[in-house]
Order: structure tokens, then sequence, then C-alpha cells
């Protein structure tokens, strides 16, 4: 059986919903793009993020977890590789914040324009290289499964997870976006979003870096 009785999935249901819609990076992730980039990107940020997500819950049925767990070195080195590349990002952000400023006074600049596989890449990377969501998966699912299921149903209820947030994640951009249009009416306000942008994602992270291992992406 892929999915535990019925009990035990209700309560991983609900448990699951309060984990989700509870914010952390990921949904900080998403707000940000959603609110400097516009809805579109919100939603490739949640695909983005959820496919990363999806892909440490197979690494956690799999025991890559565990090794996390055992090798202190294996986890500082994929941490500090998510981190790194969210600061690079952030100064990326700053930038163009930079840049536009120098470039243009004109009223009515947007904000600008970034293809949205790029903005997905970046949320499935930042979420893949987040060596604390697999120890989440590997904490978190085993609670709601018996001692003998296998990888395939852990992924299976990994994916339910994943589902969860992508539904609570799409809330959050869906909201967020709506501030996107005010941000873009001028320039001020389009150089502010930018800078705003640039700032929480080195603050993610910073927070990725200097945090400890649990915490869900």
């Amino acid at each position: 059986m892929i999915v535990p009785s019925a009990p035990l999935f209700a309560a991983f249901l609900a448990a699951s919903f309060v984990l989700a819609v509870t914010p952390g990076p990921g949904v900080l992730y998403i707000v940000t793009r959603s609110a400097t980039q516009g809805r579109a990107a919100g939603l490739a940020s949640v695909a983005g993020i959820a496919f990363g997500n999806l892909g440490n819950a197979t690494a956690a049925s799999l025991g890559l977890a565990a090794i996390f767990a055992i090798s202190s070195v294996a986890f500082t080195a994929v941490k500090y590789a998510g981190a790194a590349y969210l600061i690079w990002l952030g100064f990326q952000a700053l930038r163009s914040a930079a840049a536009s400023r120098a470039t243009t006074s004109a009223p009515g600049a947007s904000l600008p324009t970034v293809a949205l596989r790029r903005i997905f890449r970046d949320g499935f990377v930042v979420a893949l290289f987040n060596p604390k969501t697999a120890l989440f998966f590997a904490a978190f699912l085993p609670q709601f499964l018996p001692a003998s299921a296998g990888p395939l149903q852990t992924v299976a209820m990994g994916a339910i997870f994943v589902l969860i947030a992508v539904c609570t994640d799409t809330c959050y951009a869906l909201a967020s976006g709506a501030v996107g249009p005010w941000l873009a009416r001028g320039s001020a306000a389009a150089g502010i979003g930018r800078y705003v942008s640039g700032g929480v994602f080195i603050g993610l992270g910073l927070l990725t870096a200097f945090t400890g291992q649990r915490s869900r992406g």
C-alpha cells in the first residue's frame, strides 16, 4: 500500500498543510519573485522549488539524507553551495538596480524582464541545494509510515507533501503578485523593488549558511 491507513494519512495531511502554509525560506523566495517580477514569475518559482523539494524527498528516500546527517563535510559543502548561489542572485539583482539607476531616470520604468525558465531554474537549484530540506523529509515522513515502508512509499508521501506545498505556495505567489504592478509604475518604485529583491536573496543566502540543520525549504 502506497499510503498509510486512513487515520494516519489524515494526520499526515493536516501536519503537511500546517508546515506548508507556515512561511519559510522557500515562501520568502516565491513572494519576492512574485512581488518584483509578477505573478508569472512567482508561479515559475513555485514550480522550480517544488521540483527541487521533490528531488530532496527522493534523496531522503534513497538514504542521501542519512549521509548528510552523518557527514558534516557533505552537509556543509552542499549547504554553502546553495547559500553562495542565493547570494550570487542577490548581487545580480543589486547590480541590475544600480545599472538601471545610472542609465535611466525616465518615469514609467518597469522591472526588468527575466525569462521564466531562468526563474524556474533558480528556484529549482535553490531548493535542491538545501540539504536541510532532505533532512526535514528524512525526519518528518517516517513518522507517518510503517517500519517496513520502502523507498516508493517514502517518495509517494514526499510527493503528496510537495503537492500540498504547491497549493499553499501558489496562493502566496498570486497574492504577492498583486504588488508587482505597483512596483512597476515608476522608476523609483522599480529601483526599490530591485534593491529589496537583492537584499532578500542575500539574506536568504546568509540564513541558509548560518542556520541549523532543520528547516523546511
